[in-house]
């Protein structure tokens, strides 16, 4: 029978996470786990896989389409890995809504698969804090959002002037559209103007067109997406009440964001934000380095989501920080932390007290210490070698000498002290 030889590669757009990895997400994960606890939050978590619809409905052509990863169960039911996590848990949260005391203020952090071309900041399987306020159509709800948003990248210890918040409205967009001509369903459009940096001026404006847009509306919103149309936006909103009415609120928030001490966040009329469901306040947080400009993450409000579960419509806004685009910006600022080996390493140096080295190693651990405990005998320079080569800080010694004194050692690997401690009893 032939040898089966497998590839020990993980699949393309995934990554193996070794201890040292592992470390950083587990920082990443835990400092958004405090943030979002210390804005009384409560953690949640969804199924891996949904109905594929859900994702179709309001994700947009991309996430809800072509980079959905799908199958059919046994039921014959189409089911897919979640790709993202808000209409997972607007479909949980309707399940409770009426029940539950308003406002509900959930966070998760879980993982996600997208079927597309994986690239810096991107993978296929990524993992994602989702924040998000349901039953509040309070301003106060979005403000929260914003400054969890900020308070995130302050826990990182990100400096001020390393990243900004950029904030629009998908009301004062909706306004904006008919002065350049544009009066059809507004989902295709925004989908268009969310791949204005990614498509060339021609191919952009090209496909303006093809949504109703004449050719001179395309090369104006083309020019206006490029921030160079300032005067036709400042006309507009003298004119079109609800414009100003939209703007008013970004300049509230904008406003008591700055009385609280947060200066990072700046109104950009062209922010989009992709997704189908957004229909109020959107915002993105940009790395401030020239060599890293895409989102590192960003979020809004949605009101309207719920409708596609049939029940009743509430308003909800959230925020959704990843792990990837997360890690580089604290590598490329400096802010990943040296990590600590908090373990100790207990080895075996005489075999004949492999019963009373083990009780110890077991009493360490009933006081909170990491042991790791070496299962074959060892040498003391082999012992201290290994404790080297792993990073470990702290080595304990015990020998048929310290068992006769009734003591072990504790040898500190950066500086060679060593220190006698009394054996539990």
């Amino acid at each position: 029978m032939a040898k089966i030889k497998l590839s020990n590669q993980e699949p393309k757009g995934t990554s193996d996470w070794l201890p040292s990895e592992f470390a950083i997400r587990n920082y990443i994960f835990s400092t958004w786990r405090q943030v979002c606890r210390s804005y009384g939050f409560e953690e949640y978590l969804t199924p891996l896989v949904e109905s594929a619809e859900i994702y179709r409905a309001k994700s947009g052509e991309d996430v809800g389409g072509k980079e959905l990863v799908t199958f059919t169960d046994l039921g014959g039911r189409e089911l897919c890995i979640r790709p993202e996590m808000t209409p997972s848990v607007t479909r949980l949260v309707s399940k409770v809504y009426a029940s539950s005391p308003k406002p509900i203020k959930y966070f998760s952090i879980a993982n996600f698969m997208r079927n597309e071309k994986p690239q810096r900041g991107r993978n296929r399987e990524f993992w994602q804090l989702n924040c998000d306020i349901f039953g509040s159509a309070s301003l106060g709800a979005d403000l929260e959002i914003l400054q969890l948003s900020l308070d995130i990248m302050r826990a990182f210890k990100a400096p001020d002037d390393s990243y900004v918040l950029r904030l629009n409205s998908r009301r004062l967009l909706d306004n904006l559209l008919p002065v350049f001509g544009l009066e059809g369903e507004r989902a295709p459009i925004f989908r268009i103007l969310d791949k204005y940096g990614k498509l060339g001026a021609d191919e952009f404006e090209r496909r303006l067109v093809e949504v109703g847009a004449s050719v001179d509306s395309a090369k104006q919103i083309s020019a206006f997406m490029a921030g160079e149309s300032e005067d036709i936006f400042n006309a507009a909103l003298e004119k079109n009440e609800e414009l100003k009415a939209a703007k008013q609120e970004i300049d509230f928030v904008l406003n008591q964001l700055k009385a609280l001490g947060y200066n990072q966040a700046k109104f950009d009329p062209t922010l989009i934000r992709g997704f189908d469901y957004y229909d109020g306040l959107v915002f993105e947080v940009f790395d401030s380095n020239p060599d890293n400009r895409r989102a590192l993450f960003g979020g809004g409000r949605y009101n309207g989501l719920a409708e596609i579960f049939g029940g009743e419509r509430f308003p909800a806004v959230g925020v959704a920080p990843g792990d990837e685009t997360t890690r580089l910006f604290l590598e490329s600022w400096g802010l990943l932390p040296t990590e600590k080996d908090e373990r100790y390493y207990l080895p075996l140096l005489d075999s004949s007290l492999l019963a009373d080295t083990q009780r110890l190693a077991t009493t360490l651990r009933a006081e909170g210490k990491q042991v790791l405990f070496a299962f074959e005998p060892q040498r003391p320079g082999k012992a201290l070698e290994f404790a080297n080569k792993q990073g470990i800080k702290n080595v304990i010694i015990f020998g048929s000498e310290e068992k006769a004194k009734g003591e072990y050692k504790l040898k500190d690997m950066e500086n060679g002290i060593e220190t006698s401690l009394k054996l539990p009893k």
